[in-house]
């Protein structure tokens, strides 16, 4: 399943750039870096890059918790991979629009994480099942769009903290 190959990936990248600063500096998204020396790859690698494993695991749980039920909908629906995969690298270009162009002339800004594509993901389920249930930190069973407004609000309140 896709689900497990992306989380799988970005786990790996994710704990090679925890120790390897050259590489995470590579695959962030610096917007200045994408406009100017046109390396368009980074809108793409960031998502696989997380801070530290709280970001990592937030990010991966969230993703897996509701990308496995969006795979098997996507595939009862007769849609292929490529539209699972259209949905989750497209959610990842389309939050990384706005930084690109409010951003591209700040040599200094960065951004990493896979929000924006699990984001899509995971408000693609909240579209298609609202009140399906999750369990919040494992024990809490809570709606998805529950889960989907507390998710938002972490999603802010590591933005703020980054000074973002």
């Amino acid at each position: 399943m896709m689900t497990y190959l992306i989380t799988g990936v970005t786990v790996l990248i994710s704990m090679i750039c925890f120790s390897n600063r050259n590489l995470f500096n590579k695959l962030s998204l610096s917007p200045y870096r994408v406009v100017h020396a046109r390396e368009w790859y980074r809108v793409i690698t960031h998502g696989f890059v997380h801070a530290d494993w709280l970001h990592l695991f937030v990010n991966m749980f969230t993703f897996w918790s509701f990308g496995l039920y969006i795979e098997r909908t996507f595939r009862y629906m007769g849609f292929g991979k490529g539209a699972y995969l259209a949905l989750y690298f497209g959610g990842m270009i389309v939050a990384s629009l706005y930084d690109l162009i409010k951003r591209r002339n700040d040599p200094y800004y960065v951004s990493i994480g896979a929000s924006g594509a699990v984001s899509a993901v995971l408000f693609t389920s909240i579209f298609l099942d609202p009140w399906g249930k999750i369990l919040f930190f494992a024990v809490l069973p809570v709606p998805g769009i529950v889960f989907g407004l507390l998710y938002l609000a972490y999603c802010q309140y590591m933005a703020r903290k980054a000074g973002d």
